[in-house]
C-alpha cells in the first residue's frame, strides 16, 4: 500500500517434547546478505523458521498464530485483537505489563498486531537476550489469565481506540463502510477492530473461549531472524515450547467464498470532515486464490504504475498535470489469506468535486486498458518494486515479518524469495490483461464521504496502537 492507502486502509488491515528437524538449505534472497531459512517442526506442531543475518549483534523474535479478524463470528468480532491486548496482563508467572518491563530491562523493545489472517507478538533485543523473549512467549502461549478486572479496563482502552481511529476518523470510517459493503460473505468485511456493539458486550469468558481455541503450539511459528546459530534456536524452542500440549482438532474456518458481484455497488457516507473523500475497489485474486501464478504480480505492477512516487501515472497526471485530485492513491495486497480488492482512493483539489475524480482515475484506468505501457516506463516501475523489496530485506524484522506472514496465510515462505523474479517477469501485455479483466464496473464498489459541519470537531488520524 502507498500515499493515503497507507493510513485509512493498512489501518484496517492490521491493528501483536521431541521434535522432528526440517532444514531447508535454499538461499534465502538474492541481495549479498541472504542465508539460509532453518526450518524445523517440534512433535507438538508448532513450527520454527530461523533466518541468520550476522551483521548486527541483534535479533528479531516473533511469534505468529494463525488467527486474526477473519476468522471471527458476527457478535463477538474484536476478539482477536482484544486478546493481543489481553496477552500483555499476566500470566500464573509474571503479573500485569510484566512481559514488556522485564523485555525493556534487558534492552529490548516489544509490542504485538492483530490483522485479517494473523496476530503476532514480537520482540526486538540484543542476541545475549533472546531465551528471555522465547521463554515468556512459551509461557503465555499457554498460561495467560484473563482476570475480570483486567478484561473490564482492556477492554475499554479498546472501545476508546475505536472511538479515536474509526468513528471519529472520517475515512476509516468510510473505509469501514466501503468494506461491509463490498464483500458479501468474505469475513474480510468485518472491521478487525471490532463492531462497537460487539466491543460493548463482550465478556472476559469470550476471550478465554477464543485463546483455548486458537492459542497452542499446533496453530503457532516461531520466527527469529538476526545474529544467531539455528540450531541453539532450535534447542531454545524444544526447551521452552516443546512441553507444551497440542490442542486436538482445531477448528479451521470454513470456505466463506465470496459470490460473484452482479454489479456495480455505490455507497454514501455521511460524517463531519473537512474535505470530501472517494474510495473504490475492484475485486481480485491474491497469491493464494489467483488461477493464473502471474496475475497477482502483474496486478502489484500495475498499482506500482498508477501510485509508486513522484513519478507514477496518478501523482504526474491527476496531481500535477490536471490538478484535479489533492491526493489519489492506488493499493493492493498480493499476499493475504483470502481473495481481496484493488483500491483506490484520493480526495478532489479545491473546486473539483468528487465525480470529477471518480471520472479522472476512471480514465487512468482505461488508458491502461487500451494502451500498453512503455517498456521504459515498466522497466522504471520494476526497478522501483524490487529495489524497495530488498531495501526492506535491509531490517531483520522485515525478514522474519516475511517469513511469518507468508507461512501463516498458508503460502511457503520460499514464495517470498521468487518476489523479485516474479516482478520482473511481468510484461505489458500481462498488466493490461489484469486491468481488462478485474477493473470492471461489474466488480467495482464506490464509497464517497459527504463531508458534514464539523462542530467543532477535530479529526484524528490513525496511529500507533500499544
Amino acid at each position: 500500500m502507498k500515499t493515503r492507502l497507507t493510513l485509512a486502509v493498512l489501518f484496517s488491515f492490521i491493528l501483536g517434547g521431541c521434535a522432528t528437524l526440517q532444514q531447508n538449505n535454499a538461499p534465502a534472497n538474492n541481495s549479498d546478505n541472504s542465508t539460509a531459512v532453518h526450518e524445523y517442526q517440534l512433535d507438538n506442531g508448532m513450527k520454527i523458521f530461523v533466518k541468520e543475518d550476522h551483521r548486527a549483534p541483534v535479533v528479531a523474535s516473533m511469534v505468529w498464530y494463525k488467527v486474526g479478524s477473519s476468522y471471527e463470528n458476527n457478535g463477538t468480532t474484536g476478539v482477536s485483537h482484544v486478546l493481543e491486548h489481553m496477552m500483555f496482563k499476566g500470566t500464573e508467572k509474571y503479573g500485569p505489563g510484566e512481559f514488556s518491563r522485564i523485555i525493556a530491562e534487558n534492552g529490548g523493545k516489544d509490542n504485538a498486531f492483530t490483522s485479517r489472517d494473523y496476530t503476532a507478538y514480537f520482540q526486538r533485543l540484543h542476541k545475549d537476550k533472546l531465551e528471555t523473549s522465547i521463554r515468556m512467549e512459551a509461557d503465555r502461549m499457554r498460561g495467560m489469565k484473563v482476570a475480570d478486572e483486567e478484561f473490564a479496563k482492556e477492554v475499554q482502552v479498546v472501545i476508546e481506540e475505536r472511538r479515536m481511529r474509526t468513528e471519529d476518523d472520517p475515512e476509516s470510517l468510510t473505509y469501514e463502510a466501503f468494506s461491509a459493503s463490498a464483500y458479501t460473505t468474505n469475513p474480510y468485511r468485518r472491521p478487525v477492530i471490532g463492531w462497537m456493539n460487539d466491543l460493548e458486550n463482550m465478556t472476559a469468558q469470550d476471550i478465554r473461549d477464543w485463546y483455548q481455541v486458537w492459542y497452542a503450539p499446533n496453530n503457532a511459528s516461531l520466527v527469529v531472524a538476526g545474529d544467531v546459530d539455528p540450531a541453539q534456536v532450535y534447542q531454545l524452542a524444544k526447551k521452552y515450547f516443546a512441553p507444551l500440549k497440542p490442542i486436538d482438532n482445531i477448528a479451521l474456518p470454513k470456505p466463506q467464498r465470496e459470490p460473484e458481484q452482479k454489479g456495480m455497488r455505490r455507497i454514501i457516507v455521511k460524517a463531519p470532515a473537512e474535505l470530501p473523500y472517494l474510495l473504490m475497489g475492484y475485486k481480485v485474486p491474491s497469491v493464494t486464490g489467483a488461477k493464473q501464478k502471474w496475475e497477482p504480480y502483474a496486478l502489484d505492477v500495475l498499482a506500482n504504475l498508477l501510485d509508486g512516487g513522484n513519478s507514477a501515472r496518478f501523482a504526474k497526471n491527476l496531481v500535477r498535470g490536471q490538478q484535479i485530485a489533492a491526493s489519489a492513491g492506488a493499493g493492493y495486497s498480493p499476499f493475504s489469506r483470502l481473495n481481496t480488492l484493488f483500491l483506490f482512493d484520493g480526495n478532489p483539489a479545491q473546486g473539483h468535486t468528487i465525480a470529477e475524480l471518480e471520472q479522472a482515475i476512471r480514465a487512468q484506468i482505461e488508458q491502461i486498458k487500451n494502451d500498453p505501457v512503455s517498456s521504459d516506463e515498466l522497466a522504471r516501475i520494476k526497478a522501483q518494486v524490487i529495489a524497495a523489496d530488498v531495501y526492506q530485506l535491509d531490517s531483520v524484522f522485515y525478514q522474519a515479518m516475511k517469513i511469518g506472514q507468508f507461512e501463516t496465510v498458508g503460502l511457503d515462505w520460499r514464495l517470498s524469495d521468487q518476489y523479485a523474479e516474479r516482478i520482473q517477469q511481468v510484461s505489458a501485455e500481462q498488466v493490461q490483461k489484469v486491468a481488462k479483466k478485474y477493473l470492471i464496473d461489474d466488480s467495482l464498489t464506490v464509497a464517497i464521504l459527504e463531508p458534514q459541519p464539523m462542530d467543532g470537531k477535530q479529526t484524528r488520524r490513525p496511529g500507533a496502537h500499544h
